[in-house]
């Protein structure tokens, strides 16, 4: 392995340090995950660091705390051959390479989680809502986020679960509203996710009979807000600024296109395989997972060309049929996080740097596009993959060039 990385004499130095088997198992694991030789090298010299500052021995263990302190003396002039100070990020990565690999031997001696005392509630009902709901991994998560929340609020107050009241449910949400970081919708859905557990705490006799039906969540009406799109002309700048020849460049120009053509959501994107390109019949296949359904859509001549130029040129080969990759290692697929967090970047490098900024924006944008080309709202719907027209509606409300007409009637012979 060092020989790979390393000229001959270098690497015969690596190869005589101690620890050999698992510094080089793990350099193999970092390869396999697509990581370049550069990275490779910069891992091999933080490996040995480690074995000579915290004189390493197999099968010890190794606190965070004592990698942060050996990185503060590795930091220093000449302990890495160099006469000046590294800089905080190369601390930082320093830290960060060092915990990575003793993890992957097992011999970091992880903090342990914070838990409230009734952790054990909240994992029974995780349970619940996989096996008897069948309810999504991130929808699970956020019912059990609630329940978290608003345990760690109670542990702070020192009520048991067996003794709460709806006074305590009421001071709970009253307290994150008054906190001012929750909107009317999120207070909204935090409430009814406290309902639904203690819905399944009174079932079993955890809690009190009635809370559940006690707790009132803010009135919220799903259309009262207004679509938070981008303009047109920033969708097209937003494009237009993705033209170099980088290999994340021409995944993300291929990427934007998706969601400015055809409007898909980020699960969408990332759920892509190649088998849903049916180059033949020049089609594509999307799986929707919040409807549950799948759709076809004629694959454009530009959206397959940026798709193609990328599998041709930038996608990595030999980690699976998913569509779209990581660009640096660990490689892996692209997931809803990693999409919103590119498109947000992508948007705050042209200057658009408030309001909404994720893959939602370009989904909303590609709607508002059609309504002003004339499109009805059914096959807006469509477009979307809306099963329920009330969810194309809200659309109407920013169909400014019907606002306009409205404005310009002559009412002059009613008046």
């Amino acid at each position: 392995m060092f020989e790979e990385i390393f000229f001959p004499r270098t690497a015969e130095r690596y190869r005589a340090a101690p620890l050999l088997e698992q510094r080089e198992r793990y350099l193999v694991h970092l390869r396999e995950t697509g990581a370049r030789r550069s990275t490779l090298r910069k891992y091999a010299n933080d490996q040995l660091s480690l074995v000579r500052l915290l004189n390493l021995k197999e099968g010890g263990t190794v606190r965070h705390s004592q990698i942060e302190a050996v990185a503060a003396i590795w930091s220093q002039p000449k302990a890495r051959r160099c006469d000046w100070s590294a800089s905080p990020k190369a601390r930082t990565c320093f830290v960060s390479r060092g915990v990575q690999w003793l993890r992957f031997l097992g011999w970091l001696e992880e903090p342990e989680h914070e838990h409230h005392p009734h952790h054990a509630e909240v994992a029974i009902f995780e349970k619940w809502l996989r096996r008897e709901r069948g309810l999504s991994t991130a929808t699970i998560q956020d019912y059990c986020r609630a329940a978290d929340r608003f345990f760690f609020w109670l542990a702070g107050k020192g009520v048991p679960l067996s003794a709460v009241r709806m006074t305590d449910i009421d001071d709970v949400i009253a307290a994150e509203h008054k906190r001012g970081a929750w909107n009317r919708r999120t207070i909204h859905d935090y409430a009814q996710r406290l309902r639904a557990f203690f819905l399944f705490a009174e079932a079993r006799g955890w809690c009190r009979t009635g809370l559940a039906a006690g707790i009132m969540a803010p009135r919220f009406m799903a259309d009262e807000t207004m679509p938070k799109g981008l303009r047109r002309e920033n969708v097209l700048r937003l494009l237009a600024s993705v033209q170099e020849d980088r290999p994340v460049d021409k995944r993300d120009r291929a990427i934007l296109m998706l969601l400015i053509a055809y409007g898909l959501r980020a699960g969408e994107v990332g759920g892509l395989r190649l088998d849903d390109l049916d180059w033949k019949n020049g089609m594509l296949r999307v799986r929707c997972p919040k409807p549950g359904r799948t759709h076809l859509w004629p694959l454009s001549h530009e959206v397959g060309h940026a798709i193609l130029r990328y599998l041709r040129e930038a996608r990595p080969s030999g980690f699976g049929r998913s569509l779209f990759f990581t660009a640096y290692a660990p490689i892996r697929p692209l997931g809803r996080t990693t999409l919103g967090k590119m498109v947000s970047d992508r948007l705050a490098g042209i200057g658009i740097v408030s309001g909404r900024r994720g893959t939602h924006a370009l989904r909303h944008a590609a709607a508002q596009h059609l309504l002003d080309q004339g499109m009805p709202m059914k096959v807006i719907g469509d477009f979307l993959g809306h099963r329920d027209p009330s969810s194309t509606t809200i659309y109407a409300k920013v169909n400014l060039s019907a606002l306009r007409e409205v404005a310009a009637l002559d009412l002059e012979s009613l008046v």
